[in-house]
């Protein structure tokens, strides 16, 4: 490691959002260009940089620093230097050069410890002057705050937002516990926490530690889909990731259950252990669908009316429902909640679609929502009434006061709503459920619908079959295949793979299709040469970007989206010399590229063009194009399916990422005219036959499988269901058990 001393000359390049600088840097013996991460790099600031010379293939030699001491000036002409950089607001290079005309050497003594006398020069008040040794000191602390974090591995960029939590006292509360940041700054994790504690020399069965890695280990639970966990398991294995004994982190369970931190129970005879916010959620589900089950209804009309009216919707619209589609209606209609639950071509649109009619006849103010913006587009397309996503319903929004995201509509507030309809509910988890039921007044008619069998949730529970299962719902389970439908091979196909049958493929003049080839290279090269060509040239106004879509269980690997999207870009959408490109990571986006937000942000603003409508929100799962990107400003601007323009900072590029190819599980609530998917070997927890069966199940027009006959087969008999640890479903029976 050297150490080389110099002052910034120039800033070459300099990234706010993580503190990343390019900058020539000058010393009595030479002038070079230095990399590093460097808060507030400014021209006239003199630093020690410790690091190592690297040559750059393009930009050539480079000092690239992983640490670094700021050097003050102690010439009048250096700080003047120092006080022109604009480190310090309100001072130019005018009064720079006043103040040190005023105090010469002396004046960052006097800045930093008697700053009112900095009034003696014309132009700066009091308040000015005070500001002005506020920020001089605030430098400083800074400065000592990242030389100290920089032993830690944490960079400048995490040491600001450390800064800007505990101030003055930020290493003060990082030696007394460091844990403490993994909930105080986004983006530091337990194991961060755990490193910078172990240099600090905290014990491993300090109680800081095992708080925090009890927590990190529950909701590491919790990302795999569970609502708790059982507390012999939990012990076990939370004592082995914390190398301590899991007697100690029994106790420590039971003394953060007493104090309200996690909440330990018995269920079906065994001792488990919840988040806190988890277990409140699963009772208050259990409890609201049990009360709006019971509530008293409006009444709509009587069974003879009820069957006038479904014979005036079907001679309307010219489709005629099967006994059981008619069962299904009258059923939602006189329940306070029921369940309409079946796969494609089972009819299940059609239902819903009558049931908003007769609503609309009988003047029932009625709601549709799904939980993905694509979700509630289709409903819309499909039924002809507005939809909207369950958090745009709940009027999710941000609470500046308590830095979180709320619902707007609560049991407070409730929807003002006689009706409320959820389809895709299979995506619906516990926390999703507990907002909307508890928003939801008794005797509003609550009807979800779903397919049980696609992929649960990517949150905690699994609320749509927990319902199901309980059997304390009332629950229609659509079969029979209509006519229509029995003629589309993806329909007959994933009914056949939900009863573990092999699908039939490459029947003449169909749209489900098996190319075989075992090699990974080669799947991957006829994924691209279909996407290009082959299915472009067999359907006409079939684009090889809006109206194909290639899905895959995995992001890693030669067949994950990762080099999926790398693969697909470079020969859908090239470099050219007309569209612009950011990197961001290892990733590139140019004009021309279709993306996909994957996470909600509530807060980013849009604008429709075609008829200026403005607002907020942007959501997991939704899709659109590079319109444009502007380096200069820092913009990059994306046109969305439902026609939002939306424009992201740069620092916003990892809420999205290329979705030439997507993972099956993103692609829940969606649908497209063409999918494609390679099939090989995938780990057993994802090559499942749910897994296979939701994939299909996304396809319109074609589906396209790429790889082994074997490994698909392999799938259909694979109907390993990874349990969920959750509790609604023995919760709703137990209700039941009590009332009954």
């Amino acid at each position: 490691m050297e150490r080389i001393k110099g002052t910034i000359i120039e800033l070459i390049y300099y990234n706010d959002e993580n503190c990343y600088a390019v900058i020539g840097v000058e010393n009595p013996e030479m002038d070079f260009v230095a990399v590093g991460y460097l808060p507030h790099a400014e021209k006239g600031r003199s630093f020690v940089f410790e690091g190592q010379w690297k040559n750059h293939a393009t930009y050539g030699e480079q000092f690239a620093f992983t640490a670094f001491t700021e050097e003050m000036p102690s010439t009048a002409e250096g700080i003047e230097a120092f006080l022109s950089s604009g480190l310090l607001k309100g001072i130019g290079k005018k009064t720079a050069a006043s103040i040190v005309a005023r105090f010469g050497d002396d004046t960052l003594r006097i800045i930093e410890e008697e700053p009112l006398r900095l009034a003696e020069i014309s132009g700066i008040g009091e308040t000015k002057a005070a500001s002005v040794g506020e920020a001089y000191r605030a430098h400083r602390e800074f400065a000592q705050i990242t030389v100290y974090f920089q032993q830690y591995g944490i960079s400048p960029a995490y040491a600001m937002k450390l800064y800007k939590v505990y101030g003055s006292d930020t290493i003060a509360a990082v030696e007394e516990n460091p844990y403490q940041l993994v909930d105080d700054i986004f983006g530091i994790g337990f194991k961060k926490a755990d490193a910078i504690a172990e240099k600090l020399g905290i014990a491993k069965d300090s109680e800081f530690r095992i708080r925090s890695g009890i927590q990190y280990a529950l909701w590491a639970y919790v990302g795999e889909g569970n609502t708790f966990v059982p507390q012999k398991l939990f012990c076990e294995k939370t004592a082995e990731f914390l190398e301590i004994s899991s007697n100690d982190i029994y106790e420590m369970t039971v003394q953060m259950a007493f104090e309200g931190d996690v909440h330990l129970e018995t269920l079906q005879g065994r001792s488990v252990i919840f988040p806190i916010a988890l277990w409140k959620a699963e009772q208050n589900v259990c409890a609201k669908l049990m009360e709006l089950d019971h509530a008293e209804l409006s009444h709509i009309a009587d069974d003879k009316k009820m069957e006038t009216l479904i014979t005036g919707i079907e001679k309307e619209t010219g489709i005629s429902l099967s006994e059981n589609q008619r069962f299904a209606v009258v059923s939602s209609l006189k329940n306070g909640v029921s369940v309409i639950t079946g796969g494609p071509g089972t009819g299940k649109t059609t239902i819903l679609n009558t049931i908003m009619r007769i609503f609309t006849r009988c003047g029932i103010s009625a709601a549709i929502a799904a939980p993905t913006g694509r979700a509630a587009k289709r409903i819309s397309e499909t039924s002809g009434y507005a939809a909207s996503t369950i958090h745009r319903l709940l009027e999710y929004y941000y609470s500046e006061g308590e830095d979180a995201m709320r619902f707007g509509k609560t049991a407070e507030d409730p929807l003002d709503y006689e009706a409320v309809i959820i389809d895709e509910a299979s995506m619906v988890d516990i926390l999703l459920m507990n907002g909307l039921v508890s928003a939801i007044r008794p005797g509003t008619r609550l009807i979800i619908v779903g397919d049980a069998d696609q992929l649960p949730s990517v949150g905690a529970g699994n609320v749509l079959r927990d319902i199901i299962d309980s059997e304390t719902i009332y629950c229609v389970k659509l079969t029979e295949i209509f006519r229509q439908a029995q003629e589309s091979m993806i329909v007959v196909n994933a009914h056949r793979i939900n009863r573990g049958e092999y699908p039939d493929c490459n029947a003449k003049d169909k749209d489900f299709f098996l190319l075989r080839t075992e090699s990974e290279k080669e799947m991957l090269a006829t994924v691209k040469d279909l996407n290009l060509r082959r299915l472009p040239n067999f359907y006409t106004e079939c684009d090889p970007v809006r109206d194909i879509q290639v899905m895959t269980p995995v992001r890693k690997g030669i067949l994950g989206t990762r080099q999926l999207n790398q693969e697909l870009q470079a020969i859908l959408n090239p470099p050219s010399a007309e569209k612009r490109e950011r990197k961001h990571g290892d990733r590139i986006f140019r004009e021309g590229d279709k993306i996909m937000q994957i996470k909600n942000n509530y807060q980013l603003s849009w604008k429709r063009l075609e008829d200026l409508q403005e607002g907020e929100g942007i959501f997991n799962g939704d899709v659109g194009f590079i319109q444009s990107i502007d380096a200069e400003n820092g913009f990059l601007y994306a046109l969305f399916d439902d026609q939002k323009y939306v424009r992201y900072e740069f620092g916003q590029l990892d809420e999205v990422e290329l979705a030439y190819a997507i993972t099956v599980h993103k692609s829940q609530g969606s649908e497209f005219p063409v999918i494609i998917m390679p099939i090989t070997w995938f780990p057993p927890m994802l090559a499942t036959r749910n897994l296979l069966y939701t994939a299909v199940t996304r396809a319109k027009k074609a589906v396209v499988l790429v790889g082994s006959e074997a490994r698909m087969n392999s799938m259909v008999d694979n109907n390993r269901i990874v349990e969920r640890y959750s509790g609604l479903a023995v919760r709703l029976r137990n209700y039941m058990a009590i009332e009954q």
